[in-house]
């Protein structure tokens, strides 16, 4: 089993597609990142938040990263649904990303997700930072593409809860889509715990680990 410290990490960059797909993605492992290395630096970075999604997005990044001792947090306005039209423009914005950060571990979209923004943005996560530790985080959907993850980070009740309260406070235009539940988002998170032995956990893939 290899285990790393998250204490030792230093600089986060955090990317997602829509507006809370980091949150749902991420969000309980970056509380516990904040909570267990306060002088971490992170990176903030969502591609597509229009109209009313942008306000609730900006309050959700504050309340996630509020602890961190220091956070960016951008927004670029890139059409929803459309990402692989607009390769060319956001590979430039990624490019712009490695000129700006050189981050100890990336969080990004699984690979193999089968929405077509996600999947595009963990290409290019890939084609932008060849030398990084990379982890793509998984979103629950419509389209059952869940897979066997390969890490895993264990969080402790009171977290597991925060990041669900705290998405669910900040994303009201999403309340009535039927999956943006509370049971829902607990449990993909009690279920990744058992996987590890844990009480709540989120889970990720790994393709390539230098040790």
């Amino acid at each position: 089993m290899i285990s790393c410290r998250l204490e030792q990490l230093k600089r986060i960059l955090c990317v997602g597609a829509h507006s809370d797909d980091i949150e749902i993605g991420c969000g309980g492992t970056i509380l516990k990142l904040i909570d267990q290395n306060p002088d971490i630096e992170i990176y903030w970075s969502v591609f597509s938040a229009p109209g009313d999604r942008r306000q609730e997005a900006e309050k959700s990044a504050r309340d996630f990263l509020g602890g961190a001792r220091a956070s960016r947090i951008q927004f670029f306005e890139f059409h929803e649904s459309y990402f692989p039209d607009q390769w060319a423009s956001i590979k430039s914005v990624f490019e712009q990303l490695r000129m700006e950060c050189d981050p100890d571990l990336i969080f990004t979209h699984f690979r193999d997700d089968r929405h077509q923004d996600h999947h595009i943005l963990s290409d290019l996560a890939w084609n932008a930072f060849r030398n990084h530790l990379i982890l793509e985080y998984e979103v629950f959907k419509y389209d059952g593409d869940l897979a066997q993850p390969n890490v895993y980070v264990p969080l402790e009740e009171k977290i597991g809860r925060l990041k669900v309260e705290t998405i669910l406070r900040n994303f009201k235009t999403q309340a009535s889509k039927h999956w943006f539940t509370e049971d829902a988002f607990l449990g993909l998170l009690r279920i990744r715990g058992i996987e590890c032995v844990s009480r709540y956990a989120e889970a990720f893939y790994c393709r390539k680990l230098i040790l």
